[in-house]
């Protein structure tokens, strides 16, 4: 093999007919040249599997591809494994009808939640539905091919992990999360402003990250030698910061702008605890009660709910597409330009095969990165990526009050995560009951988690509904 040969490696994609992930991957794939291979689409909906192979096609045969890839749909998931280097798992747990259950149920009690994908009751209902496939994957992987690494887009990000590991702990899985490179853009922007420089990439900005998925922080972080804690404290102090932002949320609603906002929860984190946090304002005010007080609180961070009709709504123009592809109309793929997606699983691919390495942030067992937290408790640091290798590294400890904020959460994904392996009702309702969002009267808590179980009760076997 010549020196600058491209390496041959299978991926299989699982949920190979995702409308986002899926074609990032393919696209950034297409603009790496140290891969060539196959990649092998599984769908339990096999249709949205065909129709990205005709986009992975056009991707892959467009004047700016710098590779080849042979793209193909399989009708089941152990044919899309088989001989497999990298598994994505990267699936929607359930018709998104109930994943829209998740957030309307809650909200008639008057639990709300503005992603409703990892946290609060809705997340819990979603983790339910997820546990046993994710299960049932894992123990497929390590029949089929026990030595691909296995990474993980699927949410809740941190209970589909630990179900991965729970189910086959030999398992070389890991969890991929995009939030924390929001805050190192957040960073440089700061580093502009106050260093008087051209704000640098994402990626010169070092950031320490310790917690868990969405509910993350960096208790530091520096530029090229300058520590930007100092520059964090300055810039909260800022004239009209923490002026009341009700307009700004209620502007980004009337133009449907569902995940903007202004980072003022992730501010006020360092404000009343001296870390700041990582993962973005929706996701941050999930894990604690004191922001969803109420919507209007909620709006003064600038922060909106996002609307289950939205949900709907994406998971319609797939249901189009599906529609169109059986009656014959296949409209060929435009796709104008090839443009880097932004995410690092293509680059922690190279990494893995020794094409070169790589530190970025990721989702697995506790080994001892985060100390004060509980042994093999699924926690989110940086890691460093090397041939056939990812070693977590240790994070800089979180304040106490944080800590032990972490610490609860980890308690109630533990339960949820029992609840899930054995079918245990009465578990699942006690995860529910720990949730700092559930702040309603245990009766209408148990009549909330009753109707959500029956919502999910298609995709919970053996839970005697």
């Amino acid at each position: 093999m010549g020196r600058n040969a491209a390496v041959e490696i299978k991926i299989a994609y699982i949920g190979g007919g995702s409308r986002g992930w899926a074609r990032s991957v393919m696209t950034d794939l297409a603009l790496c040249p140290q891969f060539k291979g196959e990649m092998a689409l599984y769908d339990i909906e096999p249709i949205a599997a065909e129709l990205n192979v005709g986009v992975g096609q056009a991707i892959f045969q467009h004047r700016e591809a710098r590779t080849k890839f042979r793209v193909r749909a399989c009708k089941t998931s152990a044919e899309a494994l088989k001989g497999a280097d990298f598994v994505f798992l990267s699936i929607t747990p359930g018709p998104m009808r109930m994943f829209a259950n998740d957030i309307d149920i809650p909200a008639r009690y008057g639990i709300l939640q503005p992603v409703a994908d990892t946290t609060g009751p809705g997340g819990i209902s979603r983790a339910l539905r997820t546990i046993p496939t994710y299960v049932a994957y894992a123990r497929e992987i390590m029949k089929i091919c026990p030595h691909a690494w296995v990474i993980n887009y699927t949410n809740p990000m941190t209970l589909c992990v630990s179900a991965l590991y729970a189910a086959e702990p030999d398992i070389k899985a890991f969890g991929c999360c995009h939030e924390v490179f929001g805050t190192q853009h957040k960073l440089a922007r700061l580093v502009e402003q106050y260093l008087k420089v051209p704000r640098p990439p994402r990626q010169e900005i070092q950031a320490d990250v310790a917690g868990v998925n969405h509910f993350t922080f960096v208790p530091a972080a520096s530029w090229n030698g300058h520590d930007l804690y100092p520059l964090i404290a300055r810039h909260i102090q800022t004239q009209g910061l923490w002026d009341d932002q009700t307009e700004f949320a209620l502007e980004s609603r009337a133009r449907g702008r569902w995940f903007t906002s202004k980072g003022l929860i992730a501010y006020d984190f360092f404000r009343r605890f001296g870390v700041l946090g990582a993962a973005g304002d929706r996701h941050l005010a999930e894990f604690v009660p004191w922001y969803l007080t109420s919507e209007e609180n909620l709006n003064r961070y600038g922060v909106i709910l996002t609307p289950s009709l939205y949900r709907l709504s994406m998971w319609d123009a797939r249901e189009r597409d599906i529609a169109a592809y059986r009656q014959g109309k296949r409209a060929k793929p435009k796709i104008e330009t090839l443009k880097r997606s932004g995410e690092e699983g293509i680059n922690q691919l190279l990494a893995l095969a020794g094409l070169a390495s790589l530190d970025t942030n990721v989702n697995l067992p506790n080994q001892g990165q985060m100390p004060d937290l509980p042994l093999g408790a699924v926690v989110e640091t940086n890691a460093q990526f090397r041939k056939d290798s990812v070693r977590p590294v240790v994070s800089k400890p979180l304040p106490a009050g944080v800590s032990e904020l972490v610490r609860r959460v980890i308690a109630t994904q533990r339960l949820t995560l029992e609840a899930g392996l054995n079918k245990d009702k009465d578990l699942a309702f006690q995860a529910i009951l720990s949730d700092p969002l559930c702040r309603i009267p245990v009766d209408r808590a148990w009549a909330m988690f009753n109707e959500m179980l029956q919502a999910n009760k298609a995709m919970l076997p053996g839970w005697g509904l």
